[in-house]
């Protein structure tokens, strides 16, 4: 199965590029409808089963999705939902869905279509590192070959329309996942939002709208869709996310000069409870880990390099960690196997000065 084969491929961190790894990952995403149907929230169910057949005949017509696989929420289990959301290629609010919705996915795990969400289509492609500009030359084809394929919704005042006001005009959200521990560890990290919030950007967490920045990894995108083209709101995400690159560059700098036993002791603890530690929740290993990632590309950390560890960010979620041992498993028993995964992963580990 398609699931069980993805858990076999590496993540959104899986660059070993240690200057690249302030920058997680990008993605550009789109939101379309269908012209003359009923929002997915609105509709009975057999419109909703026949837009889906629908669009489903669409991405199989699509040329870059021609070679991918769809995947009906109807007919997953919850663990294999559970692994798409793990590795954001699905939302929590698709996974709560049947049959009526679900995701045409490119089997190189980058490319994304989930049907019937919010929306009739959400379009998303998504990379390791700053690739915004490259993305969106990906997503601007891709949103054009299903343009010869179905018929958009479209105002021509009010540009493409959406099931949520907040997404009319491009429809476009673009967003920047980024490793801002230096600049949490120096407490500059609230003016760092605040500011982004007055250039009308939205920060949330790893896990999206209302998470916690689990890691210190925090998500950057913007708020309007309405009166920008998307090659401008492209571009201030692009510029945005370098400046923030610099800005915890010159964090790690300072950290380094002035206060480098608080971060040997950052770094130590998080491998000392990795190394030791008989239970772990999958927040814990999130912080702890990259906790541990900071340290490897400070030099403080060797014989493990930063895909190792993005791999025990992944293997250790719940939908990863089941798919792994092919059974259910209890919450309880998964903190107990989680801690052991990942004991057996940073043995080799070694902190030096």
């Amino acid at each position: 199965m398609f699931v069980d084969d993805l858990i076999k491929q590496p993540g959104l961190w899986s660059s070993d590029d240690l200057d690249a790894g302030i920058v997680v990952s990008s993605r550009v995403r789109l939101a379309r409808n269908l012209k003359g149907a009923a929002f997915p929230g609105w509709a009975k169910e057999d419109e909703r089963l026949r837009l889906c057949a629908s669009i489903r005949e669409a991405c199989e017509a699509v040329p870059s999705l021609r070679h991918g696989v769809f995947l009906d929420m109807g007919e997953l289990e919850k663990v294999d939902k559970d692994v798409l959301m793990e590795r954001h290629l699905i939302s929590h609010e698709l996974a709560g869905m049947g049959a009526g919705s679900g995701v045409a996915l490119r089997r190189d795990d980058n490319v994304a279509v989930m049907v019937n969400e919010e929306d009739h289509l959400r379009m998303q492609v998504i990379s390791p590192g700053m690739s915004l500009h490259a993305l969106w030359s990906i997503m601007d084809a891709i949103d054009s070959e299903f343009a010869e394929q179905i018929e958009y919704a479209f105002s021509p005042r009010l540009g493409y329309l959406t099931a949520c006001p907040s997404n009319v005009g491009t429809g476009l959200r673009v967003s920047v996942m980024l490793h801002l521990s230096g600049l949490r560890l120096l407490n500059e990290i609230d003016p760092v939002v605040k500011g982004l919030d007055k250039i009308g950007l939205t920060v949330r967490g790893v896990l999206g709208e209302g998470s916690d920045a689990d890691g210190n990894i925090f998500q950057i995108s913007n708020q309007a869709t309405l009166g920008e083209s998307e090659l401008e709101i492209v571009d201030l995400l692009a510029k945005v996310g370098a400046e923030l690159v610099q800005h915890e560059r010159n964090a790690r700098a300072r950290l380094l000069e002035d206060r480098r036993s608080f971060v040997q002791d950052y770094v130590g603890r998080a491998l000392g409870i990795l190394s030791h530690a008989c239970l772990l929740s999958s927040g814990e290993v999130i912080d702890l880990v990259a906790a541990l990632r900071f340290g490897v590309e400070l030099g403080m950390v060797q014989k493990i390099s930063p895909s190792e560890l993005n791999e025990i960010m992944l293997l250790t979620q719940p939908g990863h960690l089941q798919k792994l041992y092919a059974r259910v498993i209890h919450p309880d028993e998964r903190d107990e196997l989680r801690a052991q995964l990942v004991k057996n992963r940073v043995a080799s580990c070694e902190l030096v000065g």
